[in-house]
């Protein structure tokens, strides 16, 4: 089997590793901290790093464009450095693409959010390159599998999804 990764960030890492774990397709979540200027980040020194989430997903089961569609339902792309109650750089709105293929895809799929009208306002999401990935601690892992009633400022938005696209698109 193929597998991809995609590295994301969409405010606090446990509610999107929850929610994008149960996606078919996805082989496995680990959470941690990215796009950010500290070696060896952990929870109480990461510097400028955001919350991210690591995922490992079959390419034949589920597309990079349908994992990125999902994290733009699952969080608000519009506020900067900002979910829900969480403030500040940690809990900024990125896509850490790993080459210029999932670029052009993310570059895509904003372009399509934006268009489309449905959300709040226009996507502050960073684009960046892939960079370093600091693994979170187990306690920050699989979080809310383990403490099911835990703090999540991510659901699922029912009106935020994309128009279908046609096989010419």
């Amino acid at each position: 089997m193929t597998t991809e990764t995609a590295t994301l960030a969409g405010g606090c890492f446990w509610g999107m590793q929850d929610l994008i774990r149960k996606m078919d397709g996805v082989i496995s979540t680990r959470v941690g901290y990215t796009g950010g200027d500290v070696e060896n980040a952990t929870y109480k020194n990461h510097g400028t790093h955001a919350e991210g989430i690591k995922v490992v997903y079959n390419p034949e089961k589920i597309s990079y464009r349908r994992l990125l569609e999902f994290f733009f339902q699952i969080h608000d792309p519009t506020t900067e450095n900002r979910q829900g109650n969480d403030r500040g750089m940690s809990y900024r709105s990125a896509i850490y693409y790993a080459d210029e293929a999932q670029k052009a895809v993310a570059l895509d799929t904003i372009a399509d959010v934006n268009a489309s009208g449905l959300w709040p306002d226009r996507v502050v999401t960073e684009l960046e390159p892939l960079g370093a990935f600091w693994e979170a601690e187990p306690e920050h892992q699989d979080y809310l599998e383990r403490i099911p009633n835990g703090y999540t400022c991510h659901f699922i938005r029912p009106d935020w999804v994309l128009p279908k696209r046609t096989a010419a698109e």
